[in-house]
């Protein structure tokens, strides 16, 4: 019997590529362009926003700044002669002087009462955790007109509950906004009553973000919750800190409301500019008087210098402490 050899039938060729069309070619170049450019779309929004109400106005000062300028519409151009004018206004380092005492005042200590509510209300053994939360945001959200009611009521000099509780320790009544500390010290207590419990949130989102697993080998280790935090919290929240010492320094160093309400509306802070801020001294230059506009932008932007100045100062500080 023998064997026929079996042919296979050749496969047919494959069918050679079609041209692409008008439309796939319109596809794929959207579809580059997309990837390409659409992330910047995404953030134009901001960065318009950023330039109408940022950059420009911050342009605009440094320019007028230059000038000897009256909001009626007189400019001339002076140069630096605002800035050499700064260094011999006695107003001006009064000013800068005030700011920085009630910044340290206020922000040293509510950094650290911040970080130690974060770690008590990051326990796991408090209960009501989420009412405490709420709770220690409330002065946020208060309006600033009602903490200024009720922080004057506290500091009055003759009828206030500060000097009456200071009463029962031999001290007299003080008179709080007549002296340059006792209105730093008043001022600064409203400071750190409204914005130690947003601090304290922050602070407490980024211990959430810390593993448990360290904590639970840190405990089996023998690691008592002193050393937790010391050598756990601390290094890993060392990112969150920072931004909340710069955020701190930034809203210190151009405190402008809790003193305004203070002084009930008095722009210079007090009968002998005690407690006058930089803020506010630019206030007065530059919107209360009209012929000193170019003056007051020159106090604005020394102003900007100091803050980034500051901060930077700060963030190197805080990251060589921490670490």
């Amino acid at each position: 019997m023998s064997l026929s050899a079996t042919t296979t039938p050749p496969s047919p060729a494959a069918p050679p590529p079609r041209p692409p069309t008008r439309r796939r070619s319109r596809a794929h170049t959207l579809t580059r362009l997309d990837l390409k450019y659409s992330p910047y779309l995404y953030i134009a929004p901001f960065f318009v926003i950023f330039g109408i109400f940022g950059l420009y106005p911050m342009l605009r000062t440094a320019w007028m700044s230059l000038h000897n300028w009256n909001l009626i519409g007189d400019r001339s151009f002076i140069g630096l002669d605002n800035y050499t004018a700064l260094v011999s206004d006695e107003y001006f380092w009064n000013a800068t002087m005030n700011t920085f005492g009630i910044f340290l005042l206020a922000t040293i200590p509510q950094l650290l009462i911040a970080l130690f509510l974060a770690n008590l209300l990051n326990r796991t053994f408090l209960r009501a955790r989420t009412l405490f939360r709420m709770a220690i945001f409330m002065p946020n959200v208060v309006s600033v007109a009602a903490v200024a009611i009720v922080f004057g009521m506290l500091f009055q000099r003759d009828f206030g509950v500060i000097n009456w509780l200071l009463g029962f320790v031999g001290v007299g009544p003080v008179d709080w906004d007549a002296e340059r500390w006792s209105s730093w010290t008043a001022i600064a207590s409203m400071v750190n009553w409204r914005w130690t419990g947003y601090n304290t949130l922050i602070l407490l989102a980024g211990m959430q973000a810390i593993p448990r697993d360290l904590y639970e080998a840190a405990a089996l280790d023998g690691a008592s919750q002193w050393k937790q935090f010391w050598r756990i919290t601390l290094p890993m929240l060392t990112p969150t800190f920072v931004f909340v010492v710069i955020l701190s320094t930034i809203g210190g160093l151009q405190l402008f409301t809790e003193p305004l309400v203070f002084a009930n509306g008095n722009i210079i802070g007090g009968d002998q500019r005690e407690f006058q801020t930089l803020a506010m001294y630019m206030y007065e230059l530059g919107i209360e008087n009209l012929n000193t506009a170019g003056y007051g932008a020159a106090v604005a932007w020394a102003m900007f210098l100091m803050i980034a100045f500051v901060s930077l100062v700060n963030f190197l500080l805080v990251r060589r402490t921490v670490k």
